[in-house]
C-alpha cells in the first residue's frame, strides 16, 4: 500500500503470522489465556517491558529517549461464539468459537506498533502505551481495565484505537468528529401469564400473545416517540416461551438492545419500555419483570485527536477519507474515550474480488491482510507527530 514505509512493508509477512495464529486459536472476553501468552512471550524476547492486568490484558510501555507526552493505543483480543464456514488453512481450531469481528487484526497491528516503536524508541519525544484490552465484545474489559491503572504510570494524555471495518473497502478511512459508535443497553424481561390446555384458551393468559404484542409495540419507540432527526434502534433478538405445541405458555422471555447516540433518547426509550410492557400486561392480566443494563457509552472522538489521524492520513498515507463514516454498533473503547482525549477510527478492510467482504459477526467473516501493514502506518505516524509535539509552544 501506497505510503507504507519500507521497514513497515517488510514487517508484513510477521503481521499476517501472528493474526493467523490469534485466529487458529480464539478465546472469548476474559479467557485470553493463549493470545496473551503468545503477547507477552514476543514482549519479553523483544525487551519491551509490560504488565499484566486482569490476568490476561497486556499494557506494554516504551519510552523514547526525551520526556514528554503519552499516547495510548489500544487493541482487544478476544473472539465470538461463532461456528467458522471458512475453509482456509487458519480457520478457527476451537470449536464453537471464532474471530469473526477482526479483532485477530488488531492484536496483530497493535503487537506490530510496538515492534516498530520499541526499535525506534530513541527519535520518540514521549512515551507510547500498547494496551491489549480483553473482553470488549462482553462483558467489556476496557472500564476494569482503566479502574486497573492501565491509563496510569505513565499518565496517558491522549489514546487512539482502530477497527477494521469490512463496511468499507480496502485502502478507505472511516473518520468521524464527535460520536462515531453508539451506546447499548442491554434488556432481558419476562411476562408471566397464566398456562393451560390450547383447546381452553379462556382459562389462561397467553404469555405469547402478550409477548407478541410488546415486541410490536416496542417497535413503534422509534417511529413514533423519537425524533427523526435522531438515530435509534430497538432490537428483540430473542424471543423464548413454550413447550409444546398444545399448551398454552405461562412464560415468554424477551431480550434484546437499545441502540443510540444521544443519552436523553435512551432514558427516554428505557421510559417507554416500562410504560409499554406494564400497560399490554395489564390489559390481559399478565404480568412482568424487567432487567434494563446500561452497557457501553457512545464511542465520541475528540476533535484535536481526530484532527490528528486525518492529517497523517492526508499528509503521508493513500487512504480515501470517508467522513462522517458512523455506525449504531456499540464499542467499549468509548469508556477509553471518556478517560482521556483521543480518536477511534474504520480502516477499510473489505475486498469482494478475493471473497473477503462478509459484514462482522458472519461465519464466513475474513478480511484484506493488506489492511495489517497500513494499520501500523498509521499508528507509528500518528505516535511520532503527537510526541512531537511541545505543550510548552
Amino acid at each position: 500500500m501506497v505510503g507504507v514505509r519500507p521497514e513497515i512493508r517488510q514487517l508484513q509477512p510477521s503481521l499476517i503470522r501472528w493474526r493467523r495464529y490469534f485466529h487458529r486459536f480464539p478465546e472469548l472476553g476474559f479467557q485470553e489465556k493463549q493470545t496473551s501468552a503468545f503477547i507477552q512471550d514476543h514482549l519479553r524476547e523483544w525487551g519491551i517491558p509490560y504488565t499484566v492486568l486482569l490476568n490476561t490484558g497486556v499494557v506494554a510501555t516504551i519510552p523514547g529517549a526525551a520526556a514528554g507526552r503519552v499516547l495510548a493505543i489500544r487493541a482487544d483480543m478476544d473472539a465470538l461464539p461463532i461456528q467458522e464456514l471458512n475453509l482456509v488453512e487458519y480457520r478457527s481450531q476451537i470449536d464453537g468459537l471464532m474471530h469473526a469481528c477482526g479483532h485477530d487484526g488488531h492484536t496483530a497491528i497493535a503487537l506490530g506498533t510496538a515492534y516498530y516503536l520499541w526499535q525506534h524508541r530513541q527519535a520518540l519525544r514521549g512515551t507510547v502505551k500498547v494496551i491489549f484490552q480483553p473482553a470488549e465484545e462482553g462483558p467489556g474489559g476496557a472500564k476494569p481495565m482503566i479502574e486497573a491503572g492501565a491509563l496510569e504510570n505513565p499518565k496517558v494524555d491522549g489514546i487512539l484505537g482502530l477497527h477494521i471495518w469490512n463496511n468499507l473497502p480496502l485502502g478507505t478511512i472511516g473518520l468521524k468528529y464527535g460520536a462515531l459508535m453508539a451506546a447499548v443497553d442491554i434488556f432481558h424481561c419476562t411476562i408471566t401469564g397464566k398456562g393451560g390446555h390450547g383447546a381452553i384458551p379462556q382459562q389462561t393468559i397467553d404469555a405469547v400473545v402478550v409477548g407478541a404484542q410488546v415486541v410490536n409495540a416496542l417497535q413503534t419507540i422509534v417511529s413514533r416517540n423519537i425524533d427523526p432527526l435522531q438515530s435509534a434502534v430497538v432490537t428483540i433478538g430473542k424471543f423464548q416461551a413454550g413447550a409444546a405445541p398444545n399448551v398454552i405458555a405461562q412464560e415468554a422471555h424477551l431480550s434484546g438492545t437499545v441502540r443510540y447516540f444521544d443519552p436523553s433518547v435512551g432514558d427516554l426509550i428505557q421510559s417507554r419500555i416500562h410504560q409499554i410492557l406494564q400497560g399490554i400486561c395489564a390489559s390481559h392480566g399478565a404480568t412482568y419483570t424487567l432487567d434494563y443494563q446500561k452497557c457501553y457509552p457512545p464511542v465520541i472522538n475528540h476533535p484535536e485527536m481526530t484532527e490528528l489521524v486525518r492529517s497523517v492520513v492526508a499528509d503521508t498515507i493513500a487512504l480515501d477519507i470517508v467522513p462522517n463514516c458512523a455506525t449504531l454498533a456499540a464499542e467499549d473503547m468509548s469508556f477509553f474515550l471518556q478517560a482521556v482525549p483521543g480518536c477511534f477510527f474504520f480502516l477499510g478492510s473489505a475486498n469482494p474480488a478475493r471473497g473477503l467482504h462478509y459484514p462482522h459477526h458472519h461465519p464466513r467473516f475474513d478480511f484484506d491482510e493488506t489492511v495489517l501493514g497500513a494499520g501500523v502506518e498509521i499508528f507509528v505516524r500518528c505516535a511520532e507527530r503527537f510526541l512531537a509535539y511541545d505543550s510548552t509552544n
